[in-house]
């Protein structure tokens, strides 16, 4: 008698499913900041290029590059590309406080603009003004030639990632 369609028995190891994968131990954000792995697309397409991060103080620094294609008809940097800077900035932050399985997702984005901004690279500041357990408020301002060009105060909600 061939075994080959004999019943299995229970519990064995070709009997059980699949072990879904252990989470990672670690963030993937700072396996990015050691580059092992990429940034994210859109950190990619905004040029974004993290300059300091002190998490103990809640500060994030990143270079921003304003490139030809954000231009607006008046040739400036157009105003949804500085917001998808302050978002990238603040949320990033946020993102770097997170532990495995956690991602922030961007509640509130409230923007000013205080002047124009130039095709040039911009620098982002954010500060994190408080971390709770669900949720974040965080500053962020874009600098250009050292002037004030727009700021932001974003409101985080940190939510769990499903398995899969």
């Amino acid at each position: 008698m061939s075994t080959a369609n004999a019943p299995r028995a229970l519990n064995t190891p070709e009997s059980r499913p699949p072990e879904p994968p252990s989470p990672p131990s670690e963030h993937w954000w700072q396996r990015m900041q050691r580059g092992e792995l990429p940034p994210p697309p859109v950190s990619r397409l905004l040029g974004a290029r993290i300059g300091r991060v002190d998490l103990a103080a809640g500060e994030l620094d990143v270079t921003y590059e304003a490139r030809p294609e954000f231009a607006n008809p008046a040739g400036g940097v157009q105003g949804g590309m500085l917001g998808a800077m302050l978002d990238d900035l603040t949320a990033g932050l946020v993102d770097a406080t997170l532990s495995p399985g956690q991602a922030p997702a961007t509640v509130s984005l409230n923007l000013s603009y205080l002047r124009p901004a130039r095709l040039a690279p911009l620098e982002g500041h954010a500060r994190l003004l408080r971390r709770g357990r669900e949720v974040c408020h965080v500053s962020g301002e874009l600098l250009q030639d050292g002037k004030l060009v727009a700021t932001a105060v974003a409101v985080c909600s940190i939510v769990q990632l499903r398995a899969g």
